[in-house]
């Protein structure tokens, strides 16, 4: 994905259409254009247009969502990390990582949060204590184990 367009921007391109077409993707990612043209009442290269854009402006991604435990993820946990000095700067060298796909700046009790989908407990361990405790300004963690995963939407719509 390319870089995101800045948040005013950004905002702008969300008008009641594109918020419909976003809305026909999030209740089936693989609909087609032409269905959601029908749908929002406008051509199907109008709707492939505005797709494009959107996601070039990094409003979207189409991706597909899969169940980590069937692909052979076994291990799931949310690590809460506490952090000295300046947590951006904590934050970006975690997002840097290609085994971390989430991580949030959080108030609270932890400065950040990260999400570890991993394939053992070998792997999530030498994420944790290789990687993660290893960046500078990480003062301290604790890790959430995930025991079963009862939901898991993406289907909020838009306002």
């Amino acid at each position: 994905m390319s870089s995101p367009v800045p948040a005013n921007a950004a905002a702008g391109l969300l008008d009641d259409v594109n918020k419909a077409i976003v809305e026909q993707l999030q209740q089936d990612g693989r609909r087609t254009y032409g269905s959601i043209a029908e749908a929002v009442g406008l051509s199907e290269a109008a709707v492939r247009q505005r797709v494009q854009k959107m996601r070039e402006a990094g409003i979207m991604q189409i991706v597909a969502v899969t169940d980590p435990l069937q692909v052979g993820f076994r291990r799931q946990a949310m690590v809460g990390i506490r952090a000295d000095g300046d947590t951006r700067e904590v934050a970006d060298r975690l997002a840097a990582v290609d085994d971390i796909d989430y991580v949030v700046m959080v108030t609270g009790t932890f400065d950040i949060l990260v999400e570890l989908v991993c394939e053992d407990e070998d792997h999530m361990l030498d994420l944790l204590n290789g990687v993660i405790r290893q960046i500078p300004g990480v003062r301290s963690t604790e890790m959430f184990m995930y025991l079963k995963l009862k939901k898991q939407t993406y289907t909020w719509g838009t306002r």
